[in-house]
This record gives C-alpha cells, sequence and structure tokens, in this order.
C-alpha cells in the first residue's frame, strides 16, 4: 500500500521464535500487514538460511518484512533479554518441538502470568492429542493425512509440490492471531493460538471425506478419479506442447464445439450434457485428444481465451518470474536477498483498496537489529558491547 496509508497490523509488535517455514509464514503474513516482527535467532542464525535443495528458497521468502536479534537462549543474559522483548510484545509466535520453550521459561503459561494480555501462537506437528508427542513434517502428515494418497496413483502415494501443510499452518497461525487481537479488544486479555499441520491437512482433504459421506463411495487419486466434469484434462498437442484444458458447463461445451468446429460432437444425444460427456470419457477424450493435436498451445490458447473457456500453460515456477500478469500488475517486487543479491518475489496474493501489500524490509541479515533493539530495551553501549564479547548477542555482517 502507498506509504500515506497506515498498514491493518501497523502499531502490533510480534516476537517470533520460528525456524522452517510454518512458523516464518506466519510471521510473514503479520509483517506484510503491517506488524514490526522481531525475529529472535541463535547467534549462528537460523539454520533455514543455509538450506540447499528445495529448502534454499525458504529463508528469503518467509523472513521478509522481519527485523532480527540473535540472542544464546541458553544464557541468562539471552533470556533476560528476550523477556524484555517480549514485555514490549502484543504477539509471540513459536514452532518448536514441544517441551522447548517451557525449559525456556517461554511457554504460553509462564509468559501469561506476567502480562495476561499477551497472544501467544504455537505451531505444531499435531494440536494436543495422541499423535501430540510425535515430531511432524509436512510430508509426514501428506502421508498420514490421505493428501498423498489423492495426489499420487494408487499405490504411488505423492507429496504435493509445495511445502503445502507449512505454508497453510502459518496462515492459519496469522488469522488465529488476528481473530485473538481483535477479542482482546473486547475483553482486555489475549489468548493462546494453536495451529498445526496434521489437522490443517485433514482441512484440505475434507472434500474427499464429505465425497465419502454423501456418495458412500471412497475417493479414487486425482490421476485415477472420475472427474465431475467432461474435459478436464492436461491435452498433449502439436511439438509434444501440453496444454490444460476445461469445458465444465453445457453452455462452454456448445462454444467449444461451434469454435472447432465439432458439429458432430454437438449433435450426438450421447453428448448432451456434462454428466451424460463425463459417462462417455472413455471414448470421447482419446478421440478429442486426436483432434486437437493438429493445434500448437498457442493456437488452442487463442482459441479458448476469445470465447471465455478455462485453459493454462503448464508453467514450470521459475516461468512465473515473467509472466505477464503479475509483472503488469504489480504481483513480483523487487527484494535484495541477505547474500545483496536482487530478485523478484510474490506478494500476499491479496489487495487492500485496490493496492499490494508491498515488501518494507528485505530479509535481515543476522541480528542485523540486535544493537538498535538493545539500545531500545534500555542497555548501555558498554553493556551492548560486553554482551557481545560474551557472545550473547550477534550481528554478522
Amino acid at each position: 500500500m502507498s506509504e500515506d496509508k497506515k498498514l491493518p497490523l501497523e502499531g502490533v509488535r510480534v516476537v517470533e521464535f520460528t525456524h522452517m517455514v510454518m512458523g516464518p509464514t506466519c510471521g510473514m503474513v503479520l509483517a506484510d500487514l503491517g506488524a514490526e516482527v522481531i525475529k529472535i535467532e541463535p547467534v549462528k542464525g537460523d539454520s533455514t538460511r543455509h538450506l540447499m535443495g528445495s529448502g534454499a528458497g525458504f529463508f528469503p521468502l518467509f523472513n521478509r518484512n522481519k527485523k532480527s536479534i540473535a540472542l544464546d537462549l541458553q544464557s541468562p543474559e539471552g533470556i533476560e533479554i528476550a523477556y524484555k522483548l517480549i514485555s514490549t510484545a502484543d504477539i509471540v509466535s513459536e514452532n518448536f518441538k514441544s517441551g522447548t520453550m517451557q525449559k525456556l521459561g517461554l511457554d504460553y503459561e509462564s509468559l501469561r502470568r506476567q502480562n495476561e494480555s499477551l497472544i501467544y501462537v504455537s505451531h505444531k506437528g499435531f494440536l494436543p492429542g495422541p499423535y501430540a508427542h510425535r515430531t511432524a513434517l509436512d510430508e509426514v502428515v501428506q502421508m498420514m493425512g490421505g493428501l498423498a494418497y489423492m495426489t499420487g496413483r494408487s499405490g504411488d502415494p505423492l507429496r504435493a509440490g509445495s511445502s503445502i501443510n507449512d505454508i497453510m499452518g502459518g496462515l492459519f497461525g496469522a488469522i488465529g492471531a488476528m481473530a485473538a487481537l481483535m477479542q482482546r479488544t473486547h475483553t482486555g486479555k489475549g489468548m493462546e493460538v494453536q495451529s498445526a499441520l496434521f489437522e490443517n491437512n485433514v482441512f484440505l482433504v475434507a472434500q474427499h471425506m464429505m465425497q465419502y459421506a454423501v456418495t458412500g463411495n471412497a475417493a479414487k487419486p486425482m490421476p485415477e478419479r472420475i472427474s465431475a466434469w467432461g474435459i478436464y484434462d492436461v491435452f498433449t498437442l502439436k511439438d509434444d506442447e501440453q496444454v490444460f484444458l476445461g469445458v465444465v458447463s453445457d453452455t462452454q461445451w456448445d462454444l467449444f464445439c461451434n469454435a472447432f468446429g465439432f458439429k458432430d460432437l454437438r449433435a450426438d444425444e450421447r453428448l448432451k450434457s456434462n454428466n451424460a460427456r463425463v459417462q462417455q470419457r472413455s471414448w470421447l477424450m482419446p478421440a478429442l485428444r486426436e483432434r486437437l493435436a493438429v493445434f500448437s498451445a498457442k493456437e488452442i490458447m487463442a482459441v479458448f481465451e476469445k470465447h471465455g473457456l478455462p485453459f493454462a500453460p503448464i508453467s514450470k515456477p521459475q516461468d512465473l518470474f515473467d509472466d505477464i500478469h503479475l509483472k503488469t500488475t504489480g504481483g513480483l517486487e523487487t527484494m535484495a536477498l541477505p547474500n545483496g543479491k536482487e530478485t523478484s518475489v510474490p506478494l500476499l496474493p491479496i489487495t487492500l483498496e485496490g493496492e499490494r501489500l508491498h515488501i518494507r524490509m528485505a530479509p535481515p541479515k543476522i541480528g542485523q537489529n540486535s544493537v538498535e533493539l538493545l539500545t531500545e530495551l534500555g542497555y548501555s553501549e558498554a553493556e551492548t558491547k560486553l554482551l557481545f564479547d560474551r557472545n550473547v548477542v550477534q550481528a554478522i555482517d
């Protein structure tokens, strides 16, 4: 949003003890919405900073718009600084293994005795119950929660191609935090908010659970499902290009047949309704694949766009940096990475009064704001130097 407009969470302070994806996502959402989010890291920095492979993008994406202070929480001085920061906070967010925050004296029960208005967000693998002691990862809950079964083929469960539970778990944590802020305006009291990977995954597959409840038929994996739509598939076209095409209503079927001159299909009584076309897919889809294979993806997409029919190119993630819609609408914004390199990054997928929420601060370097925050808490220059000398606090350029 423009600088002269106040962001929705401006004036809200969040202190987060988070790493990996779930907890940092919650903080990123709150930060993008205007909250001041202070990330407390180990003196060596969040381990996510150093991940390779598929984890290389975790830290820069989920830690923008945040400040960083690096503390040794195994030292009394480090814990004291954490307590002082928390005393200034509206929200504390954490996603460490159960028991970790209790050992540090930073759990909700300990902190609320000092500040009953504090909102405390915990991101866990499971909500309290028989599984709560287990160690959970996104892939673990996808397997046990039915999502991997639905994504892969029978006998070949496959995780979704994104950290979907981690990210959505963080989103639900942020929603809970904002609900607690609203409740606090009425009661003056904070509360504990809990979000969990497994329960998030169950929510994602609830539509398939309800399919079974309504029909009595178990949902089949997506590659083998009986589609709800007559044409809702990926087609291989000229020069082996691929495109997704959808024809999901009777009106769209007429438009599709007219656009490509398929008068025989339009007149076929077996294909008069969407449900009828679903029943005829065994011969209809091979026939359509053969007829459309002579077109290029560009030609097919032009026809579908002209007639308002659903279509999509099969894009790779790196292709989205050059997506004309994202670039034109401001969906991507330039951001500096901790190593100084600049890149484009997607913004939150919402607008407020027609405006996107911008990046105000690049992902911080380790302890980038340590001195600033210590000074704010009343530490003198000499005291700050001593903390650095004892490696209680760190800042790495």
